[in-house]
């Protein structure tokens, strides 16, 4: 894969931690002009002191607000002239069950993870069509099935999902590639920065990060499927089975994810045994 960026204009909005900065690492590695988006313009900044062979531009945004997303573009093309590859990247967890959830937690989650793409979408289409251009949504095997005690997480990953396979379908015949990546757990922060039931920080992390895949090979994993082209990804064996199993066997899946989230340490899901009392 080398050199096989160059000279591509990548915008990545998350740029700043997990994902995204190991996406603008990679990317940046090569060839690719970097725009790196997040709202922590000082964190942007340390990354960019990291690439210093790579052109970069950092724009602070939130991506839950549409004229930052709009800003955003607007500076990728003064500065570039051209968007080739557009990384929907940025994204916010929860986890709580719905019954005790505070409504604006799930307005928060949408508009970041639905909004936040359909936003950056909207204003880099017609310079990717322009390009035949890729955009990439990272989305969540709990777009596909829902996932216990992450109903505003799930709900924002299906109406992503929805959206990206829509666009693809309505630009199916003139060049645009859409790609909808799906890449499982993954070791980063966004369990630490998730929401719980009152819209607070979790902190922490309830799962073992040292035991997934690491934000780095899932670069990887992205960066080959947008050389394939590729319509879906979707990461780790757990995650393909649930995607595929969910289809004929729902009911089963739903009750090995109640048990797999009702183990997670301070779970808000009771195991099974007492579920019903």
């Amino acid at each position: 894969m080398s050199s096989c960026l160059k000279d591509k204009v990548v915008v990545i909005t998350g740029a700043s931690s997990g994902i995204g900065l190991e996406c603008a690492r990679l990317f940046g590695s090569e060839g690719a002009c970097l725009v790196l988006a997040a709202r922590s313009e000082d964190k942007l900044l340390a990354l960019s002191a990291e690439l210093v062979s790579t052109p970069v531009l950092i724009v602070a945004t939130d991506v839950s607000l549409e004229k930052d997303c709009k800003r955003l573009i607007e500076k990728t093309v003064e500065r570039f002239g051209r968007i080739d590859i557009l990384v929907n990247n940025a994204g916010l967890s929860m986890r709580a069950l719905f019954r005790d959830l505070d409504l604006n937690v799930i307005r928060r989650l949408m508009d970041v993870n639905f909004w936040g793409c359909v936003y950056c979408t909207k204003y880099a289409l017609p310079w990717l069509l322009e390009r035949k251009g890729s955009v990439v949504g990272v989305t969540s095997i709990a777009g596909f099935k829902g996932l216990p005690a992450r109903t505003g997480y799930s709900a924002s990953k299906f109406a992503m999902n929805g959206f990206l396979d829509t666009l693809r379908t309505e630009h199916l015949y003139d060049g645009l590639h859409v790609m909808t990546f799906a890449p499982g757990f993954t070791a980063s922060n966004v369990r630490y920065s998730a929401l719980t039931a009152d819209g607070s920080r979790q902190g922490e992390t309830p799962r073992a990060e040292d035991r997934m895949m690491t934000a780095r090979d899932v670069a990887r994993h992205m960066l080959r499927g947008i050389i394939k082209r590729k319509d879906f990804v979707i990461l780790t064996p757990i995650g393909k089975a649930t995607v595929l199993l969910s289809k004929f066997f729902p009911r089963l899946v739903s009750r090995l994810e109640y048990r797999m989230m009702a183990n997670e340490p301070d779970s808000p899901l009771r195991p099974r045994r007492e579920a019903g009392k």
